[in-house]
C-alpha cells in the first residue's frame, strides 16, 4: 500500500503533471531529438565502490532547432548533466546544465538549452549505489527523461545489479 501512495505522489510531483492534454501540446517544430543509445547497462556493480557514470549522446538530426525545456530523474539516487559544447575543439565554449534529480526531492528549474540542427550533445547520467542503503541491492532500472519541443520526450536508461 505504500509503494502505491509512493507512485502517486512522485507522478503528481513530476513537471507538468498537472498541465491539461492541450498545455502539454509540444510546439511545432522540424527539429528532431534521438539518442545513439537509449539504454545502458553497468551490470554487476557495488555498492562500497561508489557512484558510476555514463555519458548518453543525444543529436538533433532535424531541420530546426531543439530546446530541451526540463531534464529529471526517475529517483533520487540518481542524477544527470547535460553539456554542450565539446572541450577537445578547443573553442573552449562548453555549457553545463545541472545536476538535475528526481521531482519532489528539490525544485526542478527549467533548463532552455537549445540544440541547433546536427549539434550533438551529452547527458552524464550518475548513479548512487548506496543511496538506498541496505535494502538497495538487486537488479535496478532508472528513467532519465528530457521534455523538448521537438515532440516526444527523450527517456535514457539506465540498469544495474547491484550487490553490497
Amino acid at each position: 500500500m505504500g509503494a502505491i501512495v509512493f507512485a502517486g505522489i512522485v507522478w503528481i510531483a513530476r513537471p507538468d503533471a498537472n498541465n491539461t492534454g492541450a498545455a502539454v501540446q509540444k510546439s511545432s517544430s522540424n527539429g528532431v531529438l534521438s539518442a545513439e543509445e537509449q539504454g545502458f547497462d553497468f551490470g554487476t556493480i557495488s555498492m562500497a565502490a561508489g557512484l558510476v557514470t555514463h555519458r548518453f549522446v543525444v543529436k538533433n538530426t532535424g531541420v530546426d532547432p531543439v530546446n530541451i525545456s526540463k531534464m529529471y530523474t526517475s529517483c533520487m539516487c540518481t542524477t544527470s548533466v547535460l553539456q554542450k559544447g565539446d572541450p577537445s575543439t578547443g573553442s573552449g565554449q562548453v555549457k553545463r546544465f545541472g545536476p538535475y534529480g528526481m521531482p519532489g526531492h528539490g525544485f526542478i528549474p527549467k533548463m532552455n538549452a537549445t540544440v541547433d540542427s546536427g549539434e550533438e550533445v551529452s547527458v552524464d547520467v550518475t548513479f548512487d549505489p548506496a543511496a538506498h542503503g541496505p535494502a538497495g541491492i538487486g537488479v535496478i532500472q532508472r528513467v532519465v527523461i528530457l521534455e523538448n519541443n521537438a515532440g516526444d520526450n527523450i527517456e535514457l536508461q539506465i540498469s544495474a545489479n547491484v550487490k553490497p
